[in-house]
């Protein structure tokens, strides 16, 4: 395992290592359908850097011919009512903005294709998708428009398609080179200086101030605060035209023109000192923050408490393998019906919906996801159930 000697927005070898966590599972959202398979899951090292001059943070050992983004990897967030009123929201106002009506979408990363369903039935518009792990099913025409889906990674060249709008939704961080496929996206536009760019991303700075290792994982190789995704989008020949976070503060979301050539502004130093002062306390707290946790999981099980995860994705396989928890907690409650039966990676629990609870009657429910807490408070009272609810 070979470590990065250079920051993959900026090129810089000015990095510093500040997070290390080593044998987590190389996939979190993978449907394993066996205990044994989940615990013998392929693992991976994550030691993160932190670049001094564009405040970028990377993987430095990450290895991404460990992926296997194919049948099998169930990531849809689609069945959140609270998700999909966040997804609704943002086609029509991304349609509206830039008057998507009648014109040709590229989504990279789509999915199942529900996000770019929305934008062609909003705006009749005529949608493809790129994605390795999507699975192939008829799609109806939706409107006016028409989709199709390509089970593959974006190509370079795609002279056959020539899209007016290019959207890339929470991809961006699976990416280790993250220049060089920006510069791709750059360079499939070729002149085209009316087609705009959407990319979305988890921000960096909240996983800092919140200490939210859960939110550290090996498919998640980038890490993006608003300063380094404004300059990686520069330095590729884009000028970034509005920045700005949503759902909950959770994302970064960018929107961003092509321009002649590279207009590489670097990120101020009092960007990188702020960016460098929230790695440093994270390095501290996040420690005291896990240690806490462990004791709390430990207390309560010696106790004879049940305690369960709300949250069967990634969030929940970063919660539990950090901290080492295997038996103290059986149970994991997702509401993708999908994963019923199915294991959580490199721990071992079994994977079940909510209803399961009512006869199960937890004493802890750990919520890996604030923005759920509304829904998933709607679903204990509707099977009257009062356990101690706590969100990460």
């Amino acid at each position: 395992m070979k470590q990065k000697q250079y920051c993959p927005n900026c090129g810089s070898n000015d990095l510093d290592v500040f997070y290390e966590i080593n044998d987590v599972p190389v996939h979190s959202v993978r449907l394993l359908e066996s205990k044994e398979e989940a615990l013998n899951y392929p693992t991976g090292d994550i030691k993160l850097g932190f670049c001094n001059q564009c405040g970028f943070i990377s993987n430095l050992v990450f290895e991404p011919e460990l992926h296997e983004y194919s049948t099998g990897y169930e990531s849809t967030q689609s069945y959140s009512p609270t998700f999909n009123s966040f997804a609704y929201k943002l086609a029509e106002s991304l349609v509206k903005d830039f008057k998507l009506y009648d014109k040709k979408i590229v989504e990279i990363g789509c999915g199942q294709g529900e996000f770019l369903e929305l934008l062609c039935q909003l705006g009749g518009n005529e949608g493809l998708g790129f994605d390795p792990a999507y699975i192939p099913h008829e799609f109806n025409d939706v409107g006016t428009g028409k989709i199709q889906i390509v089970k593959d990674f974006y190509p370079e060249e795609n002279t056959d398609f020539k899209a007016d709008f290019i959207c890339c939704k929470m991809t961006l961080e699976h990416i280790d080179q993250t220049a060089d496929f920006l510069k791709t996206v750059r360079r499939s536009i070729q002149n085209d200086d009316k087609v705009v760019v959407y990319f979305q991303v988890p921000d960096a700075i909240r996983i800092l101030k919140d200490c939210a290792f859960w939110d550290i994982y090996y498919e998640h190789c980038s890490y993006f605060s608003s300063a380094s995704l404004s300059s990686l989008f520069k330095m590729c020949g884009f000028d970034v035209i509005n920045l700005k976070r949503g759902y909950q503060d959770q994302y970064l979301m960018i929107e961003a023109k092509p321009v002649e050539g590279a207009h590489q502004k670097p990120v101020s130093s009092e960007d990188v000192l702020q960016l460098k002062q929230a790695v440093k306390e994270f390095e501290t707290a996040v420690l005291e923050n896990q240690k806490q946790w462990k004791e709390k999981i430990k207390d309560l099980y010696a106790g004879g408490k049940r305690i369960v995860i709300w949250g069967g994705g990634s969030k929940g396989v970063a919660f539990l393998t950090t901290l080492g928890i295997i038996n103290e907690i059986e149970y994991v409650v997702d509401i993708n019906p999908k994963k019923e039966g199915t294991f959580m990676a490199g721990t071992g629990q079994t994977i079940v919906l909510p209803q399961f609870l009512k006869e199960y009657q937890p004493d802890l429910l750990i919520v890996m996801n604030s923005i759920y807490s509304r829904d998933i408070e709607k679903d204990l009272n509707r099977m009257e159930l009062n356990p101690e609810v706590v969100a990460v």
